[in-house]
């Protein structure tokens, strides 16, 4: 349906909102809410992933929780990359995966790194965050 007054209804699938895809990637509602509860503010910066680190992790006794918090974990760490680090934005893989894709044209798998730190805290948040800042 073509009604012209509401404009044009189909966008180019070639583009793109990068803020505002940005700002649906930096959602993590579980996460937020769960530093919240340890008093911990995240504030996307990376001092704020070195709070995360420090923060003891209840949840790995919470199966059902587990897989949420550490994809919230990996989205949040993309976006303190994406928002601190210079040239670094987000990026879908053909599989539709998020990644953060530096300047350098790498590209950093950052969901896989928050499911490993919350099941088993290492890397540690403010490490991988180092190794990216540093490339």
């Amino acid at each position: 349906m073509n009604i012209p007054f509401l404009g044009k209804r189909r966008v180019d699938p070639g583009t793109r909102d990068p803020e505002g895809i940005a700002g649906l990637l930096a959602e993590c509602e579980l996460l937020r809410s769960q530093a919240d509860r340890e008093g911990v503010r995240l504030d996307d910066s990376p001092a704020s992933l070195e709070q995360l680190d420090q923060v003891v992790p209840r949840w790995r006794d919470d199966e059902e929780i587990l897989p949420w918090l550490g994809n919230d974990a990996g989205l949040y760490l993309g976006t303190v990359i994406v928002r601190t680090v210079p040239g670094a934005a987000w990026w879908f893989r053909a599989d539709g995966q998020p990644v953060v894709r530096l300047a350098s044209g790498r590209e950093f798998d950052v969901v896989a790194s928050g499911h490993e730190w919350a099941a088993s805290g290492a890397p540690e948040l403010s490490q991988s965050y180092a190794e990216v800042a540093e490339t």
